[in-house]
């Protein structure tokens, strides 16, 4: 009896495998997803994924962009494709996607009358209305933040700007780069007021020049030039103390700081839309 069960063993591995070959090609072939889109012109690519951007469904839309782009491969078909795709990755919060997208684009296309678009959107892809400057608080011990693409931004719309003066977008930009250059060096002020709140005014100084030294012009400079005030008296320098007041009495001569403290300004100065 035991050898007859082995004689039976070989026989029988063939089928099997043979069978489980089968089953995974069967199971392969049922899985098979057949692609919608394969018998449809550029054209209708097109119009559907704008029907899929328009009603908001972003994540739809991006793969039909990406379907059409090499449908439509080496026609001005294929260069909205590939905008219009950067445009639904921003939507969709895919930024770092949307970025490669129009890195790509500016690469391969930088004759295109879409050129000032193209450097219009990378600065809004990179552009935070917050900038997440203003969201710690002052009893968390606060490090430095990255700021890399609020200037990201700021270089984009500045090229955007320069190269064309005159595009539709190059208005909005500069807003935007006065709202950036103003939001960080709001950030440089308001880390030195955090550091003058905790008493420790040499980095308050440090911070307060810092914002001083590298914007102009901005509203937020007036408490800087206080802080320093209130960081050199706090340390006993009567000397830079009295030379900053003047300074600041004659860059700011309607100034309420010196009457009434920190909290003499109110309200977001920095906004503008």
């Amino acid at each position: 009896m035991f050898s007859t069960k082995l004689s039976v063993v070989p026989a029988t591995r063939p089928v099997a495998a043979a069978m489980l070959v089968c089953a995974f090609l069967l199971s392969a072939c049922s899985s098979t997803v057949k692609d919608p889109t394969a018998n449809w012109s550029p054209n209708k690519i097109y119009t559907e994924a704008r029907d899929e951007a328009n009603s908001g469904a972003y994540d739809k839309a991006v793969p039909l962009f990406e379907k059409l782009e090499g449908r439509a491969a080496g026609t001005p078909l294929a260069q909205q494709a590939q905008l219009e795709k950067a445009y639904a990755q921003f939507k969709s919060g895919e930024q770092a996607q949307a970025l490669a997208t129009l890195d790509r684009f500016i690469k391969l296309h930088p004759a295109s009358p879409a050129i000032d678009y193209a450097l219009y959107l990378k600065g809004l892809v990179n552009f935070n209305e917050n900038l997440g400057l203003f969201s710690f608080l002052y009893k968390q011990d606060l490090s430095e933040r990255d700021q890399k693409a609020a200037k990201e931004s700021f270089e984009s719309f500045k090229e955007l700007v320069n190269r064309f003066p005159e595009s539709k977008y190059s208005a909005d930009a500069r807003l935007r780069m006065n709202y950036i250059v103003n939001s960080l060096a709001k950030y440089e002020v308001h880390v030195a007021s955090y550091y003058y709140s905790r008493g420790a005014y040499i980095s308050a100084i440090n911070r307060a020049q810092t914002a001083i030294a590298d914007y102009r012009d901005v509203p937020v400079l007036e408490e800087a030039l206080f802080i320093l005030y209130k960081s050199y008296d706090a340390l006993n320098m009567t000397q830079l103390r009295d030379d900053t007041k003047r300074v600041m009495e004659r860059s700011f001569p309607q100034s309420e700081y010196l009457s009434k403290g920190f909290k003499s300004v109110d309200g977001p100065w920095y906004k503008f839309w």
